[in-house]
Parts: C-alpha cells; structure tokens; sequence
C-alpha cells in the first residue's frame, strides 16, 4: 500500500529496461509476502464444509470488480490527463484490504469443522 505511489511513479519516468526490471521486481517482492499466507488465511475464515465456495466467490467477484475494471480506470484517468490517480486509486483498494485484513477475526482457537462442534460428518453413500 506504502509502495504503490512511489514505484509506478519511479516507473513512470523510467527510461531503460533494467530500471524498470528493478522496480517492477521490487513490487512482486513486496507482494510475496502477502501472496506467500493468502490462502491458508483465507481458508481458515470458513468452516470446511463451505470453504471452497466462501473462498472462491468473494475471490471471483473481487477479481471481476477490479481486474476486470482496472484497464477501463486506468484510460479514464489518462484520458482526463491525471495517469497518477490510478496509482492512488491502487494504494486505496489496497489500503482497504488492508482495513479488512486487520479486523478479520481470529480463527485459531475456533472450531472450524462439524466434527470439532460435535456436529455429524455426512458419510459418503
């Protein structure tokens, strides 16, 4: 969140290759370190029996939301001659990730399968 203005402002203005080689390193870096715990994270907030869906939904919905959209903003905010709004509208969807990340409720001590709430496991026919 921190980084986003300051690289793809550096990238900006960046003239060779090996620069931008740098830069555009520096960020996956910096990414890894979410991308290393995202899943087990994700994981962890649904019980077993709904974690494929509670997992793959939001993730699907988020990625057409903004993946899908982020081209479209980009031109738009070249088209009306302010190309570093986009860097901040990146730094600001990350900024609110970072909001839910932070109030995300602790799982470790929860039980998250029906046979650790004493629930039954439906058996296969």
């Amino acid at each position: 969140m921190l980084g986003t203005v300051p690289i793809m402002t550096a990238l900006a203005g960046v003239t060779t290759v090996g620069a931008a080689l740098a830069l555009s390193l520096t960020a996956l870096v910096i990414v890894t370190g979410y991308t290393s715990i995202n899943a087990c994270v994700k994981a962890e907030l649904f019980p077993t029996h709904v974690r494929a869906l509670g997992v793959a939904l939001p993730y699907a919905i988020a990625n057409a939301l903004f993946g899908g959209t982020a081209e479209y903003v980009a031109l738009w905010f070249k088209n009306a001659g302010a190309e570093s709004g986009f860097y901040w509208y990146v730094a600001g969807c990350a900024a609110v990730s970072l909001v839910v990340y932070t109030t995300m409720r602790e799982t470790r001590d929860a039980a998250l399968s029906r046979s650790e709430r004493g629930g039954d496991i439906p058996q296969p026919a």
